[in-house]
């Protein structure tokens, strides 16, 4: 275990208010070694019942979801909309430099707990807020999910078959990913500017305006400059009479792989030479013209001639055979990994990239992904699993603050915590 003098954020505490929207953060800033308090309500966080669960059976204690986005975190349970759960809050706040929530604008101004609340109690607190809008704007009050957020902001516009509706690009939460790390770049950022003018202040992260930020690269400029919308399938930048694949099927699996227009940027030619020494080109494919000004322009029938045979050429190797020879040829071809793909990756596993977790109460150790960064003057690194509900309110209640057994007996009757 890394020890808290060593870490990056070791002095620092954070309380974590959020749901499935900030749990990332509050991860992100734990393994950086912050002492990262999650407060549930009695009972238990919503989020204890989003699967998949361990060994398939639904139990708050269970959620593989919960165990991969709280790692590193210790955890109580609390209500804050009680009177004595906001004066035990306050207490916490004294001590503490982020808090971090994801409640819809003006929840905690309405608790007395909001930014003007707590910056009376500490005045360098730094309070990250995640909702799905931002604190401003028309859109403020509106809730979202997953798949609004991906939706509103372009990035489902490019997912699935040119000729189906948009889809979602998986099964994980990605707009609340990309939220929760915006939300810890802020809160780090906000603290470097702490340790210059001493205040803190409020984060505010809207989970629309991250997934928005992820379409900068290329389909806004391609708007922005052409006036042209990038097409789902393929299309390149401008309006194009074919549609290219992106992704090839192969003896075990899939390849990403696509022909592109620009040959300084993608070269498509390494491909064919590849093909020609094996025997699997054609005429067509041989002596296409890649910089071809009108490459866009090429009809569907004369692409398939070109795309036709090169999936035939993948087909007849594995994704390992691909690799390889992509590697000696110098081609831009990239295996599309399965799970065990990964588990078994020689780079992970050369850079010690999975971690066994145990998990005592389960009697059993996890593997986990390792830490989002390695650096080596301020090791980051998972300190412990997720907590059971309630798991430290003895070591934090009694412990840190002073209260008696019995007075936690009473906030216990009494559904504070």
């Amino acid at each position: 275990m890394v020890s808290k003098n060593e870490s990056m954020l070791g002095p620092y505490r954070v309380l974590d208010l959020t749901d499935e929207k900030g749990l990332l953060c509050g991860k992100m800033l734990g393994d950086m070694g912050a002492d990262v308090i999650k407060v549930e309500k009695p009972g238990g966080d919503l989020a204890r019942s989003i699967g998949p669960f361990y060994h398939d059976e639904p139990h708050p204690e269970k959620s593989l979801f919960w165990f991969a986005m709280n790692t590193s975190k210790r955890g109580i349970t609390l209500d804050i909309e009680t009177a004595d759960g906001k004066a035990l809050f306050k207490t916490l706040v004294k001590t503490t430099d982020f808090v971090i929530e994801s409640e819809q604008p003006g929840y905690l101004d309405k608790l007395g707990l909001g930014y003007k609340d707590l910056e009376k109690i500490n005045p360098g607190i730094i309070l990250v807020s995640i909702t799905p809008f931002g604190q401003t704007g028309p859109y403020k009050d509106w809730k979202t999910s997953d798949i609004v957020a991906w939706a509103m902001a372009g990035e489902m516009y490019m997912w699935g078959e040119a000729s189906d509706p948009p889809v979602r690009i998986s099964g994980a939460s990605q707009a609340y990913m990309c939220a929760g790390a915006d939300g810890c770049m802020g809160a780090v950022t906000a603290l470097l500017h702490r340790s210059i003018s001493g205040e803190g202040q409020q984060v505010d992260i809207s989970v629309y305006e991250s997934c928005v930020q992820i379409d900068t690269s290329n389909r806004l400029p391609a708007w922005q400059m052409r006036g042209t919308v990038a097409r789902r399938g393929g299309g390149g930048m401008g309006p194009a009479k074919h549609v290219s694949r992106k992704m090839y099927r192969c003896k075990d699996g899939w390849v990403n792989w696509s022909y592109r227009a620009n040959p300084a940027v993608w070269p498509s030619k390494p491909l064919v030479n590849w093909m020609e020494a094996e025997g699997a080109s054609t005429p067509y494919v041989s002596n296409f013209d890649f910089a071809r000004p009108d490459f866009n322009q090429v009809l569907q029938d004369e692409w398939n001639q070109l795309e036709e045979p090169t999936a035939k050429f993948f087909m007849s190797k594995t994704k390992a055979e691909l690799l390889d020879g992509a590697i000696k040829w110098g081609v831009m071809l990239y295996p599309v990994s399965t799970t065990a793909d990964m588990m078994g990756n020689p780079q992970l596993i050369a850079r010690d990239f999975w971690k066994q977790i145990k998990h005592t109460e389960l009697k059993t150790t996890i593997t986990y992904p390792g830490p989002f960064v390695i650096a080596s003057g301020s090791p980051v690194a998972i300190s412990r699993r997720a907590p059971l509900i309630g798991e430290h309110n003895a070591e934090i209640y009694e412990k840190e603050l002073g209260y008696s057994k019995e007075q936690l007996a009473v906030l216990k009757e009494g559904g504070i915590i």
